[in-house]
């Protein structure tokens, strides 16, 4: 059967190949160790479950909530935003509750793109920045995901080739999948470009909160006259282990918050109202918990770098984010990210995300997720070494379980 058109846009879903083989590798009795999918496995602070279930007792929070959030909601997060980067928001005109970040992103791309709209988007980068606004019918042009000179000269090359020209630009730092971070400097030099040229910019800082040295990641909205410009999507899944919640924020300029509210408020009610009281409780209440958060993801990194380097290969430690974001080992390189995935489902039972999922400049990379403990990564590694100690030198007897070919 023909295919509709939205979906002939997506690709296959990559990450589905490796997910089958997982779920048949687990039907047979293996014992997979899955750093595949970023799906945080820490327990939700009990403050927060504790208000839910206070909450959810009362019949009145069973009706329809409201679809940007109720206001006690977009106050806390307008004062989070005071709080850790400065910024003065408007909670009834610049903040609107989204369904996660993930569902922000793709009802702003319904909200402000139209059908052959041109959007700069990183590559490698999170499905969602590119195939939202592909399912809305606007095209992608690609940019470095890395902050920096090459970057700044693939906007300059879009504003000067593209037809017709960007109407946004996607930023996203702590990156997923990559792990790079961008400073203020940066962030002022991009608003500059997009005041210039008169081009949105829609900033993904879901991992604020997730780091790992003495300078928090910034907000580009710290940034003056970024307000002009700029929304911002935040998330509550990694800051307080929340991500079954589907609890994000966008916040900014006014036109494109209102637009996206516009949207919403044609196809959801909003969360169910007592996760809305819970995670303004999260966002109000006491902030130890996102410091133990932060401090577990740093234990697993030092891990993960540690006993995957001494089993052979060498994972580049991430200043941020749940990710490492890792070179395939240089002899398997030709084999591709996915079916590297594979091979290493299959012969260490270890799961990772190909990079590939991510864009086609991911294809020497995968994202490892540190969403197992300390003792399932030194497990992982073992499983590694033992793989990489009996891997051939040479892959033309190499084929991975499922292979295409």
């Amino acid at each position: 059967m023909e295919e509709f058109h939205k979906t002939k846009r997506l690709p296959p879903y990559v990450f589905e190949q490796v997910n089958r083989l997982k779920a048949k590798a687990r039907a047979a009795g293996s014992d997979i160790i899955d750093l595949g999918m970023g799906n945080p496995d820490l327990p939700t602070p009990s403050h927060i479950v504790d208000k839910l279930t206070e909450v959810v007792q009362d019949p009145r929070t069973h009706r329809y909530s409201a679809s940007k959030g109720i206001q006690g909601l977009r106050k806390a997060q307008a004062a989070y935003y005071d709080r850790r980067f400065g910024v003065k928001l408007d909670p009834d005109t610049q903040v609107v509750a989204t369904l996660g970040s993930k569902e922000g992103f793709a009802n702003m791309a319904q909200a402000i793109s139209a059908p052959g709209d041109v959007i700069l988007s990183p590559n490698p980068s999170y499905p969602i920045h590119t195939f939202g606004f592909l399912m809305a019918g606007a095209s992608i042009r690609s940019i470095p995901a890395e902050p920096g000179p090459d970057l700044f000269h693939a906007l300059e090359r879009a504003v000067i080739h593209s037809v017709p020209k960007p109407i946004a630009v996607i930023l996203c730092y702590p990156a997923n999948p990559t792990a790079c971070c961008a400073d203020l400097e940066f962030y002022r030099d991009v608003v500059a470009f997009a005041r210039k040229h008169d081009i949105f910019i829609l900033s993904d800082l879901a991992y604020s909160e997730i780091y790992f040295t003495d300078t928090p990641p910034p907000s580009v909205l710290q940034v003056p006259g970024a307000m002009d410009v700029t929304a911002e999507f935040t998330s509550l899944s990694k800051t307080f282990s929340m991500p079954g919640w589907r609890m994000g924020f966008a916040v900014g300029n006014e036109r494109l918050i209102g637009a996206l509210a516009r949207v919403k408020s044609y196809l959801d009610y909003g969360a169910f109202t007592p996760i809305q009281v819970a995670a303004t409780a999260a966002l109000n209440g006491p902030e130890g918990c996102i410091a133990d958060t932060r401090m577990t993801y740093k234990k697993r990194r030092d891990v993960v770098v540690e006993s995957f380097g001494r089993a052979g290969w060498e994972i580049p430690a991430p200043d941020a984010s749940m990710f490492c974001w890792a070179p395939i080992p240089q002899r398997f390189k030709p084999l591709g990210s996915l079916e590297f995935s594979k091979l290493l489902l299959e012969k260490a039972e270890v799961a990772v995300a190909p990079g590939l999922g991510f864009g086609e400049h991911g294809d020497e990379f995968v994202r490892i997720g540190l969403v197992e403990n300390e003792q399932r990564l030194r497990q992982a590694a073992r499983n590694i070494r033992r793989f990489l100690e009996s891997a051939p030198e040479t892959l033309h007897n190499v084929v991975p379980l499922g292979a295409s070919g």
